[in-house]
């Protein structure tokens, strides 16, 4: 069998692959996806959560350093005056796109294959946005007077300026976290009242029945929920663009070389689908193996999410040529410079390890056969957040350290005040994502029970090549 026939056949039996594996019963699947909730705490799961919690406690010291000291403890300077602390917003921002994407936009498509990957994705939506939220309020200074960024009637006249795009950033980014809150946690409420029904001990009952908000499954409890989720969803759709497009207008609408350019919106919104999904498979990948979420999270859930980060991929790839073009197009020699700089300059490194990780690595997602290799997809995710975070480097740090007046150029070096806000965001993340796997159910019980239904009501209509995996 030659090459081309074999990538053939091994995209064939992936497009049959199922989406739910075997035919399990309602029982079964609620003893296997509530066992992390309901079950004993792991040993694995306890030292993994300690370990995390000494990064925590770094990012804290770093938080009052920061606090107490000022934002002179960070490496910031003039002309650099946005470094690690934006650098780390933006591509925290980028990684909670993913959510949204997942849960509300394939909601609205009807794509079966976000049954099992959903809810993982909403909760990293909302820990990420909570990371990215520090580090704008901490820039600020004085962060005990951030509520000055809200325009609220008021004696004192204090309003804000909405020339600004950092308020823009205030509205966006709080009415993307509300509506990504109240989405998740609405989609939790059927199976917090199954919680409810299994726990073993009263508190947990009484816990999960006040979360619950006494769900009872009715057919009108139903109505509603649908209603709710829907509506939901449809507003929560362009948010995944808008948030990020007025994010890209912070530097978009400058005057900057490297940052004035109209491609910035669509370009970011690209970046930021590309490392959200990159950050889910990073996660779901040794969550689905250490948990034996195998039979709910399929090779085809792996194939999708591979192949929405090859197109995104390539969107960014397509976004880096349209920068180089103009800077060239545009016959501005300020422009070309700070393009010249990127890959000549003092941090050439940086810039070759973005383009390596965002531009090379993806491509090996071609192949059927990588896609389907967990520990490929976990390395090509993980390279991914290293280029999605070098990039948002580049894009702001480099562009600053050398702009018009050559006589104003300087460098920037990060403090260990600044690795630890990084550092420490990364395991405060990963904290309360375990808390998330230990106390909630991470796979939408409801949903899978509603799509076994379905494949087995509609049989091969429903899902080609399942009856053979059953």
């Amino acid at each position: 069998m030659s090459t081309a026939e074999k990538t053939i056949q091994d995209a064939h039996a992936l497009e049959g692959a199922p989406v739910l594996v075997g035919r399990p019963d309602d029982r079964a699947l609620t003893e296997s996806l509530l066992a992390p909730v309901l079950g004993p705490t792991r040993k694995g799961w306890l030292l993994l959560l300690v370990a995390l919690l000494g990064g925590v406690g770094f990012w804290t010291l770093s938080l009052v350093t920061t606090l107490f000291v000022g934002i002179g403890a960070w490496g910031n300077n003039i002309p650099v005056a946005w470094a690690f602390d934006i650098t780390n917003f933006v591509w925290w921002i980028g990684i909670g796109h993913a959510g949204t994407l997942i849960s509300a936009i394939l909601l609205l498509f009807q794509q079966k294959w976000r049954t099992s990957i959903n809810r993982f994705a909403e909760a990293m939506t909302l820990f990420a946005v909570a990371m990215a939220g520090v580090y704008p309020v901490i820039h600020l200074g004085r962060p005990w007077l951030f509520w000055w960024l809200i325009p609220y009637p008021s004696t004192n006249l204090i309003w804000p300026n909405f020339k600004s795009a950092l308020p823009w950033d205030v509205f966006a980014i709080s009415t993307y976290a509300t509506v990504s809150f109240l989405f998740w946690y609405l989609g939790l409420i059927p199976d917090l009242a199954t919680l409810r029904d299994a726990a073993r001990t009263r508190g947990r009952r009484i816990v999960y029945g006040i979360m619950s908000f006494g769900w009872r499954g009715s057919a009108r409890h139903w109505r509603h929920y649908r209603i709710g989720y829907l509506l939901l969803a449809g507003l929560s759709t362009p948010l995944v663009v808008s948030v990020h497009t007025i994010v890209s207008f912070d530097f978009a609408i400058s005057q900057l070389p490297g940052w004035h350019t109209t491609i910035f919106p669509p370009y970011f919104v690209a970046g930021a689908i590309f490392s959200g999904f990159a950050m889910v498979m990073t996660l779901m990948i040794p969550a689905r193996r250490l948990l034996g979420y195998q039979h709910v999270v399929t090779e085809r859930h792996l194939d999708n999410m591979a192949k929405v980060i090859l197109a995104t991929g390539l969107m960014v790839f397509y976004g880096y040529m349209m920068e180089w073009f103009m800077a060239w197009y545009s016959g501005s020699s300020a422009e070309a410079f700070a393009f010249l700089n990127r890959f000549q300059g003092p941090y050439r490194g940086i810039f070759i390890a973005q383009m390596f990780c965002n531009v090379v690595s993806p491509q090996i997602l071609w192949f059927p056969s990588m896609r389907r290799n967990e520990y490929v997809l976990f390395l090509v995710a993980i390279l991914v957040n290293i280029g999605m975070w070098a990039e948002r480097f580049v894009i702001i740090a480099v562009s600053l350290h050398r702009d018009f007046i050559p006589s104003s150029w300087g460098m920037y070096y990060p403090t260990w005040v600044d690795w630890g806000l990084f550092l420490g965001s990364i395991c405060t993340f990963g904290v309360l994502f375990l808390l998330f796997l230990r106390f909630l159910p991470a796979i939408p019980l409801f949903e899978v029970k509603e799509l076994r239904r379905e494949l087995e009501h509609y049989g091969e209509n429903a899902h080609p090549g399942s009856e053979e995996e059953g």
